[in-house]
């Protein structure tokens, strides 16, 4: 580690893994709610589950991108952190609001939370994904305020380099769409219309610029090929991403009251939004096959590779199924959109940053890759959780696909209870597989704690020894 304000990365990725298990933990509940109605009701309502569920892999995400940026910034800048104590400041007020956000959640009925956080003076609650109370809302703007201008301050006093603006613009973006759930409109079509502006263009605009600074950095690390040759790709990657991306939020528009040239827009710009998916697993291969190190993490570097696959298949093909609007005329609102998402968030976003933390820890914790043992356990890890994932979109695709079929394009439609029991052997199966993601992702966690012969490089010479 070659700047000391890198550690400040522990916190946050140390925070990062801790809601994430609470997520899966909640996703499990949630798949037994769908087949066990009545399952922990009425401590933990469906609705509930499904509140702490999404809330936490925004928040823990957000830690992870956090905790990327601080560890790789200073490095690429050439120059320790602006402002160390801000970031540990930051740190711990995310944090606090974050877990009494949850707690709120779980103990307190979802009207008494907005009126004791006094939503009616800035109602901004009671929408998907931005159920948050108004109050940790500004303190989500306050901390990233505060994150963006160290992470901002550090890279514009030192060295710039295409992955440290890229990832500038990406937190910046990230910022900025994020004041749309301020805005809350009477009118349910403007309420629609805006709150996209903060899921989509977050998911399928500037977090893809974040993502793919973050691939870009531990790919240089991991393979020493050039720094210019990455650039060049990244800079074609984000313009592709960019272009469709932002025009692409129109497929969210098909029928919530907007004008019918969306649907022209949505669908066109749309299918292209699979082609820089498709470019970022060309040059994530490509990058390796040239490599100039045998860098010794490998496993940072099969996750790495998992990222661009993922990212391809969850956010690139599994999007592009339902996207067109004839098709997403019947698809909407299915299962099979539930599949995509799963897909796309675990490929393009969950695994850049355990490929982050994968390469980072070892190096905060002094050496420059975990042992052999731990890495084959971590890798036991990524198959685990990538092959459940894989096995959870599949029969989350095979539901919405008989949904579909039983609920809207038959010629005696079914209701919507009905057609859920027909399904009721997919969600099993989901329950079954999300066990097996969560039993990967306890050795993943496990794997941080293995002891066995580390190899450290110094300089041209190899020493072995005992490391936990």
């Amino acid at each position: 580690m070659k700047y000391e304000s890198q550690s400040i990365a522990k916190l946050y990725f140390i925070a990062a893994i801790g809601l994430f298990v609470g997520q899966i933990l909640f996703g499990v509940i949630l798949g037994l709610q769908y087949v066990i109605g009545d399952f922990l009701f009425p401590e933990i309502p469906f609705n509930v589950a499904r509140m702490v569920h999404t809330n936490l892999l925004i928040v823990w995400l957000l830690f992870g991108f956090m905790g990327a940026a601080y560890f790789l910034v200073p490095e690429e800048s050439e120059r320790e952190l602006y402002a160390p104590w801000l970031a540990k400041l930051m740190f711990w007020i995310f944090l606090v609001a974050g877990a009494l956000t949850i707690l709120g959640y779980l103990l307190v009925p979802y009207a008494t939370l907005a009126e004791i956080t006094m939503n009616d003076l800035l109602p901004t609650m009671g929408r998907e994904f931005l159920e948050q109370p108004t109050i940790t809302k500004i303190g989500i703007v306050v901390v990233l305020l505060a994150f963006i201008f160290n992470i901002g301050m550090t890279i514009l006093t030192g060295r710039k380099t295409v992955i440290t603006l890229v990832l500038l613009t990406g937190l910046v973006g990230l910022a900025v769409f994020f004041l749309f759930s301020f805005y809350n409109p009477h009118n349910l079509v403007l309420d629609k219309y805006f709150w996209w502006f903060v899921v989509h263009l977050w998911v399928e605009g500037v977090w893809e610029l974040i993502m793919a600074s973050l691939l870009a950095y531990v790919l240089i690390k991991v393979t020493g090929v050039d720094r210019e040759v990455i650039e060049k790709w990244l800079y074609i990657i984000i313009a592709m991403a960019l272009i469709s991306g932002i025009i692409g939020t129109g497929h969210h528009f098909f029928w919530i009251g907007a004008p019918d040239y969306w649907q022209w827009l949505g669908s066109v710009f749309s299918a292209l939004e699979p082609i820089p998916f498709f470019m970022m697993t060309l040059f994530a291969f490509n990058v390796v096959n040239k490599r100039r190190r045998d860098h010794p993490n490998k496993a940072a570097t099969l996750w790495a590779l998992g990222t661009a696959v993922m990212a391809f298949l969850g956010a690139g093909v599994w999007g592009f199924l339902h996207t067109l609007a004839p098709v997403n005329f019947y698809t909407h609102g299915t299962q099979i959109t539930a599949a995509h998402g799963h897909m796309a968030f675990y490929g393009a976003y969950v695994m850049v940053v355990l490929t982050i933390i994968s390469y980072s820890m070892p190096i905060m914790r002094g050496r420059e890759a975990a042992n052999a043992r731990a890495q084959v356990v971590e890798m036991w890890s990524f198959w685990l959780m990538t092959v459940s994932m894989v096995f959870i979109t599949l029969f989350l695709t095979g539901a919405g696909i008989l949904q579909v079929y039983l609920q809207r394009y038959s010629e005696d439609p079914m209701s919507f209870m009905a057609t859920q029991e027909k399904v009721e052997i997919f969600y099993w199966m989901r329950e079954g597989a999300g066990l097996i993601f969560l039993i990967g992702l306890i050795l993943y966690i496990i794997s941080f704690f293995v002891k066995g012969e580390d190899v450290k490089m110094l300089g041209s010479s190899v020493s072995i020894e005992e490391t936990s």
